[in-house]
């Protein structure tokens, strides 16, 4: 088996059908929500370079998409789904990563969000730099909030007065990020410094 991931492109149009209906069965399955799109979305992503897909050989494995929102300030790595009997080897990561990584290309200033339900998803987040944050401090766009009215949860969110749901946000800002690795950066050096001061000074 050789499970391969990539930018999806038009020779996977094919499989548009088939990846709504694993996303159908992903929701049924957690009771929670995976918001379903119209197979001409879902097709659209493919044509725009703006999703990934892993397949094994010419089947089917695995899928992501990228949405931006708020006049591309925020992004949105979304729809994250592996078909059942290729979970727990790793491709839910591989996909995600991969989504990460063309969505910092294509939206380097952005910052990247999410809302979900699944532990494994968020531990991958947070793996790539994600923190959890309130629903305040995702998007304000009201075009994304309006693609969770296909969730089963979708009532919770309207009697939150779309303040908190089943799902946890999660934001990777890249500007925090840089900030905070500068600040790491700089407590190492000068631990460094400290190190070759004394020792210099014991001739060690």
């Amino acid at each position: 088996m050789k499970i391969d991931v990539m930018v999806a492109n038009e020779s996977h149009l094919c499989f548009v059908t088939q990846i709504n209906d694993a996303i159908d069965e992903a929701a049924k399955q957690r009771g929670t929500g995976i918001a379903r799109r119209t197979d001409e979305y879902i097709a659209d992503k493919i044509n725009s370079g703006k999703a990934i897909i892993a397949v094994n050989r010419n089947e089917f494995v695995g899928f992501c998409y990228i949405e931006s929102w708020g006049h591309d300030e925020f992004v949105a790595n979304s729809g994250l789904i592996v078909r059942p009997q290729y979970r727990g080897m790793g491709v839910a990561k591989r996909i995600k990563q991969a989504a990460f990584e063309l969505s910092r290309k294509r939206f380097p200033n952005a910052k990247l969000f999410g809302l979900t339900t699944g532990e494994a998803v968020m531990r991958i987040n947070t793996e790539l730099g994600y923190e959890p944050v309130t629903f305040a401090k995702l998007t304000d766009d009201e075009a994304f909030w309006a693609g969770c009215q296909s969730c089963v949860n979708y009532d919770v969110l309207q009697r939150t007065n779309m303040t908190k749901c089943l799902c946890t946000g999660m934001i990777y800002d890249p500007e925090k990020v840089a900030k905070r690795k500068a600040a790491e950066d700089a407590a190492k050096t000068e631990t460094q410094k400290k190190s070759s001061f004394w020792s210099r000074l014991f001739g060690k």
